[in-house]
């Protein structure tokens, strides 16, 4: 490839770094500020290039990178960042961003860049709504656990499960904080109960969508159909983040990717062994457990495996089993589909 480089973002700048392999001039510098309108400019140099080739790191602000890249015609190679740091070895000398960005040049000319997927705009939009709709459910239970808290903490009578789900629970809750709190622990109910209206009424909407969205992915209707305890949305996250032609070698690979395999001793990691990694989108790791948590039911078809695991060791751990399972199924289900699973249904 006559023009071969690499690009480190950043938010205020965009450092670059490339090799014009015909001449073997070295060009260097940045692109100030970050944002679409200076990258394109700067991008109008390789106009009539047929072959010029830049490595992005997968973080924040790599999706408007690699659109730009690809609307001047320039092929957009993006990096994974854990397996790009661990091919640059031992750190010698200080790292910064010109080096960062030749590191990645030199990793894509050498032909050793780790390369991660580059979605389809459609898929994209279906992840930045799914981490949407994580963020708020998070959001909203860390505001219901507060007012377990505040209750808690001024000695009120604990809440019932499930109380905050229907009107007669609300009307309690209000009685109890009117009688029990103080002032301002009445006003902070009142705020966790607006804030979480509010937060309803937005993952209601967002449900909706993303609903909508697996009923028009052919990968997402056909785990929603095959595979227990996958419903629209946790098939959607599925597919967004497993589905494409030969995404993985092996549904152990899959697994690895959604963080949900359990670490080993390595001499060069703190951390403990027989954890889970946790390396991956939380999104995918999120939906695939709480399908694994349906086998808790007597009617679910892996109910007697995952009441062993649970009298063996505990719930969670039958869960995380389970989820593991769905992860490896749905995987052989999508290689099946191959780039079919991103199409309209």
């Amino acid at each position: 490839m006559p023009i071969v480089g690499g690009l480190d973002i950043h938010r205020k700048q965009i450092t670059f770094d490339y090799l014009d392999t015909v001449t073997g001039q070295v060009q260097r510098g940045q692109v100030s500020p970050a944002d679409r309108e200076h990258l394109r400019a700067w991008l109008a140099r390789f106009a009539g290039c047929e072959d010029a080739a830049f490595a992005v790191e997968g973080c924040t602000g790599w999706r408007y990178v690699a659109e730009e890249l690809a609307a001047a015609g320039v092929t957009a190679h993006l990096a994974e960042p854990a397996d790009t740091a661990f091919a640059r070895g031992r750190k010698r000398h200080a790292k910064t961003d010109k080096t960062d960005c030749r590191h990645l040049r030199m990793l894509l000319a050498e032909g050793r860049l780790p390369e991660c997927w580059i979605p389809p705009a459609r898929i994209l939009e279906c992840r930045a709504l799914l981490e949407t709709y994580h963020d708020l459910r998070a959001e909203h239970t860390a505001w219901v656990q507060r007012i377990h808290a505040v209750l808690f903490h001024q000695g009120a009578p604990a809440l019932g499960e499930g109380t905050l789900r229907s009107e007669q629970g609300l009307a309690a809750l209000r009685a109890a904080a009117a009688a029990h709190l103080s002032p301002a622990g009445q006003l902070q109910v009142a705020t966790a109960l607006d804030m979480t209206d509010a937060l309803e009424a937005r993952l209601d909407e967002l449900r909706h969508q993303l609903t909508d969205a697996a009923r028009h992915l052919t990968g997402a209707k056909v785990l929603a159909a095959r595979l227990y305890g996958v419903g629209p949305v946790t098939a959607l996250a599925i597919t967004c983040w497993l589905g494409g032609k030969d995404r993985f070698s092996s549904s152990r690979k899959a697994v690895r990717f959604a963080g949900l395999d359990v670490t080993v001793h390595s001499s060069d990691r703190k951390g403990p062994p027989g954890r889970l990694s946790r390396q991956g989108p939380p999104v995918l790791r999120w939906a695939v457990y709480e399908a694994g948590k349906t086998h808790a039911r007597s009617s679910a078809p892996d109910y007697r495996y995952y009441a062993q695991v649970k009298d063996r060791c505990n719930g969670k751990r039958a869960a995380l089993s389970e989820a593991r399972k769905i992860l490896r199924q749905a995987c052989h289900i999508l290689a099946e589909l191959g780039d079919d699973a991103l199409a309209a249904a």
